[in-house]
């Protein structure tokens, strides 16, 4: 790899990293780099799974002491998102190289407008969390997240949005520990899918181990300096991003 390379792949990885420590939508950034610097579509996906997911435990472990208060939330989704990772993962093996690069430019448009209307999704979820706190809201919330975790497992960009949606949803109101509760998830989905991609020799090695080292400084700094990041403008960034390389797969794809 060319410094160039490196330096942009790091500071991707980094910034990633710092925004799925907050909300979700890192994959914006790091899933372009990589195809900008001649990474297959399907190895581009994997590698930025697993480069983040191990900068996962950065985030984590900013947010250790809001575990303890959200383990029986824990509990209920974290069975379901090991079951829908590990699905969405073989679906993605088994989709092949030509049809994922078809999906691309749709997956990438999907995830950039789900992070623009995120605050929209957060509004909504407030309003309905008074009115759907008993047993049936929590069951559909476990599908919900069986859904979200396939869709992880497959390409995994927004999938930090949704489940904050969800948890707002279901009642929690404090940010930290839905945070807490979103980066295990998370963690638990990417994990599962990394293992299998591994095993199925999807990961450019070379590349994730640069990535990774960004990762971590990423999520430590997100997870303990979130609240002097200014959301708003790194949102703006992102979906500019994210509408950029959404043209450019469909250009490169379809025209």
């Amino acid at each position: 790899m060319s410094g160039l390379e490196i330096l942009a792949l790091t500071s991707a990885a980094a910034i990633a990293g710092a925004i799925n420590a907050v909300a979700g939508g890192g994959t914006l950034l790091t899933f372009p780099v990589l195809l900008a610097f001649n990474t297959g579509q399907i190895t581009a996906n994997a590698t930025s799974t697993l480069a983040l997911v191990v900068g996962t435990a950065g985030s984590i472990f900013g947010f250790r002491g809001h575990i303890a208060a959200v383990k029986s939330w824990l509990a209920r989704f974290v069975p379901v998102s090991l079951a829908g990772g590990l699905l969405g993962s073989i679906l993605l093996t088994r989709a092949g190289n030509e049809t994922f690069a078809k999906l691309v430019p749709f997956l990438i448009l999907f995830a950039t407008v789900l992070f623009l209307t995120q605050g929209a999704f957060r509004r909504m979820a407030g309003r309905e969390a008074a009115a759907h706190a008993g047993r049936p809201a929590v069951w559909v919330a476990i599908v919900f997240q069986f859904i979200v975790a396939v869709y992880g497992g497959f390409f995994g960009a927004g999938i930090g949005i949704l489940m904050l949606a969800s948890l707002g949803f279901l009642g929690l109101s404090d940010i930290h520990e839905m945070n807490a509760v979103k980066n295990v998830l998370s963690s638990v989905i990417n994990i599962v899918a990394a293992v299998w991609f591994i095993a199925n020799g999807l990961i450019d090695w070379p590349k994730m181990a640069v990535m990774t080292v960004g990762a971590l400084a990423g999520y430590w700094c997100g997870a303990h300096f979130s609240q002097r990041i200014p959301q708003q403008r790194v949102r703006h960034l992102i979906t500019a991003i994210g509408l950029v390389a959404a043209g450019y797969t469909f250009s490169k794809q379809f025209l």
